[in-house]
């Protein structure tokens, strides 16, 4: 059994440009209770009101089954354990388990708290025992273990000792900067086991960070040399490069090395987990990732696609509803029939090879894409070109005409910065009403969007529950200059599924308006499950 340690609310929260309020880490933290994890780290109280306001609230709404942990650093140096006000903190954070991390590397010691080794233990004995006789039971973090060890094994070993004999439950060793090697990890893990714990009665722990990209690859070594912890956040969120990323962790451990992490039923939510903390936090998944991601079992090529048709296993080393993905054909203009048949089966739709309409859609698709168009990232706006070929589509809205006025007017408070302010009017007709509306908006796209949903939330007031998540530009001929012609992506999201639609032109609003319309009506279209499949969207 491998015992994952959840960190996303705490060393997660570091990443740069990420900010959880409390609301967020109760979501999240909810989420991981129900996906199973049994330790959820949920800050550090006292380091500052909003993690104090988190451990409060969960003690009036507790979880139903993780145990929620506080996290903080030993004693100051020169004081007492039980006088420290940030011990105080931990102890009114009212967890069973504290997860408090003490100096392994003498350089910090001697440096970075400016002490001497003596009195490190010191802190380190002080701080557990007092804990303990809280009532709490301790998580004790190494922290920068391997550079410490490699520094001064001796006294790295104290520091561990002294952790054991003050009454820590486990030991875990911290690749706190991220830059151990695999092999190392499996050495000195192995080593200092052997050494410390010869009878196998101890508990020990991996963290690693991924600063040279193997964070997940330590963990692994850790654990085949003995640690039954692992550390880690969803996606890999973390300070610097990040942390060793549970979404990869679990899955390899489980399912390609036979230890359990999860139950196979909790293991079916690890996707859906994922772009839920991804949604959170406010951060765009990464589609490429390993097991999660929306790529990671997606098949473009016509060879790929007609084997796994035939049997999945010649290209996917797993099924993917054993993690709660999917599988997903990719169409572009290296497309063969079997990409067309496979797509149109995933979306509810019947199709055959003699169906003349399956190479109309065929030569439809490689047309556009040699305009510009590439439906492999936009596959909302490919489903609504099959079924208006199908003759399963409506008109929901026409566009008559619209305008985009851009002022850009001097900032009051910056010298040299502008502030940008647009407006954009529309008219559309809607069941043969001609409808005319006026919005504003950051930006010409922002105005658009804003305009068009105003024009058609009285007629589609499920628009309310939609909007758009990401907008991205690209230029497909340079050569051209500002007579480019422009792709524009679009992402739209009802908070439970996205979708991509796409729009071309050589003007970037008419680009602009293509994908902002159609990832509205393929919204509109998602609420009925008899016209729209959610299979290829999520």
């Amino acid at each position: 059994m491998i015992h994952i340690y959840d960190t996303t609310l705490r060393d997660g929260a570091q990443r740069e440009g990420l900010t959880l309020s409390v609301e967020d880490k109760l979501k999240i933290a909810r989420q991981l209770d129900q996906l199973g994890v049994p330790w959820i780290e949920g800050g550090w109280p006292g380091a500052n009101p909003k993690d104090g306001e988190f451990f409060r609230r969960l003690q009036l709404e507790p979880l139903t089954q993780a145990q929620v942990v506080a996290f903080c650093s030993t004693r100051r140096p020169g004081g007492r354990a039980a006088e420290d006000k940030m011990l105080a903190a931990i102890i009114a954070a009212g967890t069973q388990w504290v997860t408090i991390f003490g100096k392994s590397w003498d350089l910090h010691v001697t440096e970075g708290l400016k002490t001497d080794l003596a009195e490190n233990l010191e802190m380190i004995r002080d701080s557990i025992e007092y804990l303990i006789s809280q009532g709490r039971r301790v998580i004790y973090d190494a922290e920068h273990w391997f550079d410490g060890y490699k520094a001064n094994p001796a006294y790295a070993l104290q520091t561990l000792q002294t952790a054991i004999a003050a009454g820590a439950d486990w030991l875990v060793f911290c690749d706190t900067n991220g830059g151990t090697m695999p092999p190392e990890i499996t050495q000195i893990v192995s080593d200092v086991i052997n050494t410390l714990d010869p009878q196998r009665q101890l508990q020990f722990g991996i963290h690693s960070h991924n600063d040279c990209e193997l964070a997940v690859a330590n963990a692994i070594a850790a654990v085949t040399s003995g640690a039954t912890m692992v550390q880690g956040t969803i996606n890999g969120y973390g300070e610097r490069c990040g942390n060793a990323n549970l979404c990869s962790i679990i899955p390899n451990l489980q399912l390609k090395l036979g230890y359990s992490c999860l139950t196979d039923t909790n293991l079916t939510r690890l996707t859906q987990v994922s772009r839920f903390v991804s949604e959170v936090v406010n951060v765009a998944p990464n589609d490429y990732a390993a097991f999660v991601g929306k790529c990671a079992f997606s098949h473009k090529g016509g060879i790929h696609v007609s084997a796994v048709e035939r049997n999945p296993f010649t290209y996917e080393h797993i099924a993917p509803t054993q993690v709660g993905n999917e599988r997903r054909i990719a169409i572009s203009e290296q497309s063969g029939l079997s990409n067309v048949l496979i797509k149109a089966s995933t979306m509810g739709l019947t199709l055959t090879k003699e169906d003349p309409r399956t190479r109309q859609i065929l030569a439809k698709l490689k047309e556009l894409e040699y305009q510009g168009y590439q439906f492999e990232g936009a596959e909302a706006s490919f489903e609504l070109l099959m079924r208006e070929i199908l003759g399963q589509t409506s008109t929901l809205f026409t566009i008559q005409d619209f305008q985009v006025h851009c002022a850009i007017l001097p900032k009051r408070d910056y010298a040299n910065a502008t502030q940008h302010h647009s407006l954009a009017t529309i008219k559309i007709a809607v069941d043969g009403q001609n409808i005319l509306e006026a919005a504003e908006g950051n930006g010409p796209v922002s105005a658009l969007d804003a305009a068009l949903r105003k024009a058609l939330s009285q007629f589609y007031p499920e628009l309310n529950k939609c909007y758009l998540t990401d907008y991205k530009v690209r230029i497909i001929d340079g050569g051209a200059g500002t007579s480019a012609v422009t792709r524009v992506l679009v992402e739209s999201s009802n908070g439970i599924h996205r979708w991509t639609t796409i729009g071309v032109s050589d003007n970037i609003l008419e680009a602009s308006y293509q994908a902002v319309a159609q990832g509205i009506e393929y919204g509109l279209l998602v609420r009925s499950p008899q016209t729209c499949s959610l299979v290829d969207v999520k």
